[in-house]
């Protein structure tokens, strides 16, 4: 699979540090691709001390030998400097028309760049994601089902809930083109959600998404993952601006649809414009709509402000609805379908 610089199809772009337990099975899964096309692997060392690098290099030699071209960068710093700024180094010193993001702890499918390049082809636009499976088998059920089973559609309407993009970083196939436009990852390093941040960016400017329906990747869970450095405040805030910015400005008013703790967090993390488009919160807990109004004991206004509570069947859409999912034994998505109201329009999730 020789190639120069103009004719490489895809670049695996794979920032490295301290994966030496995994990186073995990570770069085999490499090495048993079955594309027909180009391909080569960018690697980034981000200051790794556990002889990630030395396995890196072992791995170099033999991915050549199979005639897959190797780039390895990285720096040997005290300390590394982060997911962000290893996966855009490795873009920076990639060469390929597309990117075929992948996590050191993970482990490919055979078919995963052949079947997402054939999807990326005709959508130069779209961020690809797929299904995957989890190691642990059961570790992250309920998301892991919600990521392999929202709709096309919902991979656009979903986007603002605490799960984070709807498709996984992992499973990420895009575009050069579609990466320089949005102008790489966010380097704070840790504690920073680059992937919340760089979705986000790419869907308000016109990005698309789309998931290959198709296991192609073993996503592993462990203590050690990056993404367990975020702290779930970070997010919240990251979700509540983007949400305000594209969604609430949209409306003159809402119903936020759960008058319990995390509606209550919603409203009092909006700014005051779209704390003064809250209609009423909606339930069904009889004692919640027995108390009549929310009252904001927090604001510093005179008088308080209070927002009337009122049972859903009485409320008015468009709702922001801040109830997790599959948790209620169906009664909520029960008397959300009873509605007839259409995802995206008459209602966004925020949960």
């Amino acid at each position: 699979m020789a190639a120069n610089d103009r004719t490489i199809d895809v670049s695996i772009i794979l920032p490295v540090y301290n994966a030496s337990k995994w990186l073995d099975e990570c770069l085999n899964s490499v090495l048993k691709q079955n594309f027909e096309g180009t391909f080569e692997l960018s690697a980034f060392n981000d200051a790794s001390t556990d002889g990630s690098l030395d396995m890196l290099k072992r791995w170099e030699e033999k991915l050549e030998a199979a005639d897959i071209p190797v780039i390895l960068g990285g720096h040997q710093g005290q300390q590394p400097k982060g997911v962000g700024f290893a996966k855009n180094q490795a873009v920076a010193q990639s060469r390929g028309r597309y990117l075929c993001f992948l996590d050191a702890d993970d482990v490919m499918d055979t078919h995963r760049i052949e079947l997402q390049y054939a999807a990326s082809v005709d959508r130069q636009n779209a961020i690809i994601g797929c299904q995957f499976h989890r190691e642990p088998a059961n570790s992250t059920e309920r998301y892991t089902h919600w990521c392999n089973t929202i709709t096309e559609e919902q991979l656009y309407t979903q986007a603002y809930t605490s799960h984070g993009p709807t498709v996984i970083m992992p499973t990420w196939f895009c575009s050069r083109e579609l990466f320089d436009r949005i102008g790489g990852f966010d380097e704070r390093g840790k504690g920073v959600p680059e992937d919340l941040i760089f979705f986000l960016a790419h869907l308000h400017n016109g990005g698309n998404v789309h998931r290959v329906n198709q296991c192609l990747l073993m996503y592993r869970y462990h203590p050690e993952a990056a993404t367990h450095s975020v702290h779930k405040d970070t997010i919240w805030t990251i979700r509540i601006e983007a949400f305000e910015k594209h969604v609430l400005s949209q409306w003159p008013l809402f119903t936020v649809w759960n008058a319990g703790k995390q509606g209550r967090r919603l409203y009092r993390s909006l700014t005051c414009k779209s704390q003064k488009k809250v209609m009423a919160f909606c339930d069904v807990d009889v004692k919640k709509i027995d108390k009549g109004a929310y009252i904001y004991e927090e604001s510093q206004e005179i008088p308080k402000p209070q927002v009337e509570i009122v049972h859903f069947r009485d409320a008015h859409p468009p709702f922001v609805i801040c109830m997790k999912q599959d948790l209620t034994g169906g009664e909520f998505e029960s008397n959300l379908a009873s509605l007839n109201l259409k995802e995206g329009k008459d209602y966004y999730f925020f949960s």
